[in-house]
Formats: structure tokens, sequence, C-alpha cells
């Protein structure tokens, strides 16, 4: 049965599409936001720390997800707290958070009675897995997200820039600060069931990094990092549903593939217009003799 007609019959079909239309609109706007603020590395964090909510989940016997959005928050708030107030260095706070986060959902997991079936799926994802509830979750992230992004996009401009030149002109830059790590988490928490904790750090970047290397705005550029992470997500659905393999790992090597290979085309573009340069300098230079 062909895709689309599998589309029309089948609910779970439906799920995964909109799943990853929603989840291409969180990674085009805070992906983009995530590279310009260089907090790559803190996402990355954040998204394994919420593994020992999963597990937390599992062993108290609640939603897994809920877990998870509680570690991610507590990570981005620890992260950012113990940065401004107690001095630490960020990166060495986001290798503590990373590894203590993943060996906290190791522990709790081991202390149930039986492994948890569905576990993979946290890791490295599974939209067609997804249910109405994971699709309403995501949603809403989603929807609480953008709002938050438009409504102050001329602060999140100012901020994006220089946070001292935001501060100086009036803006809550401590605001935005806690108020970024904490869509951040959210955004992180919404792309478990796409692609998974361990892959989701990629499908927040590979979008937003090779939409920045065509556009300048910053706008523009939300608008092309989320058609670009669409275009990702649902032709690695096609290629889940027709292979079997995980949708996670076909998504995020999509991505990844093509935002390395438009960094090369990038690099060997740069290089020819260095020699067009050079010999047109040259060429001027013996006209002039």
């Amino acid at each position: 049965m062909s895709m689309l007609s599998a589309l029309f019959r089948y609910q779970f079909m439906q799920n995964a599409v909109l799943a990853g239309f929603f989840a291409s609109l969180l990674c085009g706007v805070i992906g983009v936001i995530i590279i310009e603020k260089k907090l790559v590395m803190m996402s990355g964090g954040i998204a394994h720390a919420s593994y020992g909510g999963v597990g937390l989940g599992y062993l108290l016997g609640i939603e897994p997800i809920l877990g998870a959005i509680g570690f991610a928050l507590a990570s981005a708030f620890g992260v950012g707290v113990l940065k401004r107030r107690g001095g630490a260095r960020a990166d060495v706070l986001i290798g503590l958070f990373w590894s203590v986060g993943m060996a906290l959902g190791i522990f709790f997991v081991a202390l149930m009675p039986g492994y948890p079936p569905d576990m993979s799926s946290y890791l490295f994802g599974n939209i067609l897995a997804v249910t109405r509830a994971d699709l309403w979750l995501i949603a809403s992230i989603t929807a609480v997200v953008l709002i938050v992004v438009f409504v102050l996009f001329d602060s999140w401009k100012a901020y994006l820039f220089d946070d001292e030149f935001a501060w100086i002109i009036g803006q809550p830059t401590v605001f935005f600060e806690y108020l970024l790590l904490s869509i951040i988490a959210l955004s992180v928490v919404a792309l478990i069931r796409v692609v998974g904790i361990i892959l989701a750090l990629a499908m927040l970047t590979a979008p937003a990094a090779t939409a920045s290397l065509f556009t300048k705005g910053l706008g523009t550029r939300m608008v092309v990092s989320a058609a670009l992470s669409t275009l990702f997500c649902w032709a690695g659905l096609a290629v889940s549903y027709y292979t079997g393999v995980s949708s996670g790992a076909a998504i995020v090597t999509l991505s990844g593939a093509v935002c390395l290979l438009s960094y090369g085309v990038r690099a060997l573009a740069a290089r020819q217009l260095q020699k067009h340069a050079a010999k047109t300098h040259a060429g001027g230079e013996v006209a002039g003799k």
C-alpha cells in the first residue's frame, strides 16, 4: 500500500504527518534562536538530562513524557541559576547535567521489575507511534512557543543581537535568558516522540544551520528553517514507512546530509569566487602596466 493511501486510511499516519509538521514549526523557530545564541550544546544537555524524567515516570507509573518535562525544565533552570549566581562554567554544567540525567534514567529503569518495551522510542523516536495525546502535547507546546516568540519578536531581536545592548535599552535580559531556557526545554520534550532524546539536538540545529547559509533576516531564517524541517520530517517519514528503519534516524540523516552538503557547496562557491577575484585583480595589474 502506498504511503498516500495509508495517510487517508490510517490514523497513525495522520498523527505522524501532523506531528512532523508541528515539530518542524518548532524547530524552525527555536533552532534559529539556539544557533544565534550559541546554545547548541546547552540544548543537547537539556535533551539528555530529560531521560532521567522518562525513567522516573516509568518507575512511578506516570506518563514518562511528564517526567521528561519536569527534568528538562529543572535542568534548564539549574544550568541558568548555577551559571549566573554560582559562577560555574556553562560547559561544565552542561556536561554534568547531560551525564547525570542519563545516569538517573538508567538507574530508575534498573529499579523496575522489568524493562519498558517502548523505551527505545524515547531514545531514538518513532513518529509512526505518535498517539493523539502525543499530538496534542506537541501542538500545544508549539503554539505556546510560537506565541511567546512572535509576541515578543522585537525584544527577541534585541536580546539575540547583544545582551548588553538589550539591557541598556531597558530589556529584561535575565527574564529573557530564563524564558529562552524554558522554551528550549519544552521544545526538546516535544521532539522526543518524533526523533528521540539522542537525535533531538540534530533536528533542532541542522535545518536552522542550513537556512542560515542562504538567508539573513531573523524572520526569514525562521520561515526557511521551518520549511526545510517539514521537508526533512516528511521525507524521513516516507523512508521509514517504506524501509522500516527508525523514523528518527531517517529524519536526522536526511537533515544532516543536506546541511553538510550545503556547507560543502558554499565552501566550493567561495573558493571559486576567490579564484575569480584573484584572476581579475591580476588581469587588472597586467593591463595597468
